[in-house]
């Protein structure tokens, strides 16, 4: 599971490199303009990455023993939503800067030991755990904020094949809150680059698929904005489709997004 940690880690600092390089050339118009995110601009999608990193490093500080700032998450929020578009840029990269820098800083004993707190679950997970729901966030609201500037970016490949293993292992329950499987008329077995996705009473990713009833022909990066609902008509590269007993439209259904 260390590994895991490890390259879940290195997957934020990639992330965080390419944003870091990208949003400083940003116009300032173009910070307003739409994200991959229906409702967010560039600017909102980067407010959210930044107050996350400011948040989600409270309760990780916490269990390594290391002081943290305590300020209610409802005021993080409300103090990010009245920065302008150029301060939340910003204000990105400074937190999520602190972030993987603290990650980074973390001893083998403490990525293999520790215990986090996230406030909203009912008992400390492992470090993985809250590592991986970062970057699941991460991944995808850094492309939401990549395709506003260049409509055929697509997700950073590591982390795409990283996050099919996460939602195989410690972060498929996540799929029980984002997935919505009454949407298809049968059940169904979606190969996938790396596994498949199993789609009956419940959704679930997995590591190995003998009898797929379909086939998602595609690139792993496609397969994981699938799940996040970032696969829309508009953001399919071309050749990427669902062969079998059902479609890519029917997939979407059961992956709305968030």
């Amino acid at each position: 599971m260390t590994e895991l940690v490890d390259r879940t880690i290195a997957a934020l600092r990639a992330n965080h490199d390419t944003l870091a390089t990208l949003v400083p050339g940003v116009p300032d118009a173009a910070l307003t303009g739409p994200s991959g995110a229906s409702e967010w601009t560039v600017a909102q999608a980067l407010s959210h990455l930044g107050s996350g990193a400011e948040i989600t490093i409270k309760p990780i500080a916490t269990a390594a023993g290391l002081p943290v700032e305590v300020e209610d998450n409802q005021a993080v929020w409300a103090r990010w939503d009245a920065s302008s578009p150029v301060e939340q840029a910003a204000g990105f990269i400074e937190h999520d800067t602190r972030l993987v820098e603290l990650l980074e800083g973390l001893t083998a004993e403490q990525r293999a030991d520790l215990r986090i707190d996230m406030g909203f679950l009912p008992e400390p997970v492992p470090l993985v755990v809250a590592l991986g729901m970062r970057l699941n966030e991460v991944a995808a609201h850094a492309w939401d904020v990549r395709v506003g500037l260049d409509p055929q970016a697509g997700l950073d490949p590591d982390s795409a094949e990283l996050l099919l293993e996460l939602y195989a292992g410690p972060l498929g329950f996540l799929l029980g809150f984002a997935a919505k499987p009454d949407q298809l008329s049968e059940e169904a077995r979606v190969a996938v680059p790396g596994g498949g996705i199993v789609v009956t009473e419940a959704v679930s990713v997995v590591t190995d698929l003998s009898d797929p009833t379909a086939t998602f022909e595609g690139p792993a990066e496609a397969a994981a904005r699938l799940l996040t609902g970032r696969l829309k008509p508009e953001f399919t590269p071309e050749g990427v489709q669902v062969t079998g007993n059902v479609s890519l439209d029917d997939l979407r259904k059961v992956f709305p997004g968030y």
